[in-house]
């Protein structure tokens, strides 16, 4: 079963600065502009960390560089280690996707995940798309410290009830805002009776990786690295073993799965998409505004499709459905497109974003899909099966900067 520690956390002294202004999104949804804002807020920004600067001489190491300027925050009492090992509570509040006039949350554990090598333990629930990991190995070399914590899933049931019940009845020790209006709560534990309550707690059932399979798979990879260069004992115990991981419970009151939606292009001028996803679903007209089109894709039972010429729903053909075990739109959905000519696919958030891109050349056509549910995702984990690329978005992110974990 998983192994789950304690850890003494690096985190910002709020006497030296403001949370809310050295927080970040996760290095992978930040732009040069966005990163650009980000040091704006605040000399000490977490992406400066998070996403060292590309804009340097050719005889500077943006890594090196993040790790040097990382020291010196330490050097400076700007970040803080924590006397005792410890969990920490993280609690994230936004407003509700499906009723904006109420407020949703969801709350976990961050703490030290032993890697797995087996499988058996940490269970990843999605194909990776083929990505280069130097930039992330890049930075765990230079920087030795895990950065921002990857998101795990534990199936064990009790898990957010002790969060929750150390949130409610306890002030945060630290507490901030981000740019989308969420709010971020940290809460230190280093209770010996609360510390092996939660240790026991997610060392009872496999975890399964929502978010961070490329950091996990780096990590592995540091991991060995540092075993062939010090000759160490595969059984011993070293920092690098672990990884900083936030552990949610697999619930639907602690999670909000939103989709990711499709682009394609690359096929000919003339290309009748609705013939060919005729193959593999009965199409009929969908309404004309995307945002209604993606409202009633669950009622029924329906992928969306956007063209220039018109919206369709897109309901699976029986045929379709008794071939697709999964019953996951994403995986219906490489079926119809694995008879395509050869054509480029990419990732969209928000059915608006798919329709200004059809509408703007951008794409020549989008697929919107439904959620993957809580439900099917523990299904796949447990049959060691993985979801196709892209098919979960958990919603909103952890942010960088609330803790961090040295391997020093």
């Amino acid at each position: 079963m998983p192994e789950f520690q304690p850890f003494k956390g690096l985190r910002y002294d709020s006497n030296r600065v403001s949370l809310s202004e050295v927080i970040a999104p996760p290095y992978d949804v930040v732009s040069s502009e966005d990163r650009q804002e980000l040091c704006r807020k605040s000399a000490y920004n977490s992406i400066k960390i998070e996403l060292p600067n590309r804009g340097l001489p050719d005889n500077v190491d943006p890594y090196k560089q993040a790790a040097e300027e990382f020291a010196s925050w330490k050097a400076e009492g700007i970040l803080v280690l924590d006397k005792a090992p410890s969990f920490y509570i993280y609690k994230m509040t936004f407003d509700d996707p499906v009723n904006d006039r109420q407020k949703s949350s969801t709350t976990g554990v961050i703490g030290a995940l032993a890697l797995d090598r087996t499988g058996q333990t940490v269970l990843p629930h999605e194909q990776t798309m083929p990505k280069p990991k130097g930039d992330r190995l890049d930075l765990l070399r230079a920087s030795k410290t895990n950065v921002s914590p990857i998101w795990a899933l534990s199936l064990t049931q009790g898990l957010a009830g002790i969060c929750e019940s150390i949130a409610a009845n306890n002030p945060p020790s630290g507490y901030a805002g981000d740019e989308d209006g969420n709010l971020h709560e940290l809460w230190v534990v280093d209770d010996e009776e609360a510390v092996d309550k939660i240790k026991n707690l997610v060392a009872s059932t496999p975890l399964i990786i929502a978010d961070g399979h490329h950091r996990y798979e780096t990590a592995l990879h540091y991991q060995a690295e540092r075993r062939e260069s010090e000759s160490a004992d595969q059984n011993s115990q070293n920092p690098y073993d672990y990884l900083m991981t936030f552990v949610v419970e697999l619930t639907k009151e602690e999670l909000v799965i939103r989709p990711i939606h499709r682009l394609v292009s690359g096929l000919p001028e003339d290309f009748d998409f609705e013939h060919y996803f005729s193959a593999n679903f009965q199409l009929s007209p969908g309404p004309s505004s995307p945002i209604e089109l993606e409202r009633n894709l669950s009622e029924r039972g329906a992928l969306g499709l956007i063209t220039k010429t018109g919206n369709y729903f897109l309901e699976p053909t029986t045929e379709l459905i008794e071939r697709d075990s999964t019953n996951l739109d994403s995986s219906k959905l490489d079926v119809a497109l694995s008879h395509f000519p050869a054509h480029q696919l990419t990732y969209q958030h928000g059915a608006t974003h798919i329709y200004n891109a059809v509408m703007n050349d951008i794409a020549q056509a989008g697929i919107l899909l439904r959620p993957a549910t809580v439900e099917q995702i523990a299904e796949t984990a447990h049959s060691a099966k993985r979801m196709p690329p892209k098919t979960t978005f958990f919603h909103p992110k952890p942010r960088t900067g609330m803790v961090f974990r040295s391997l020093e």
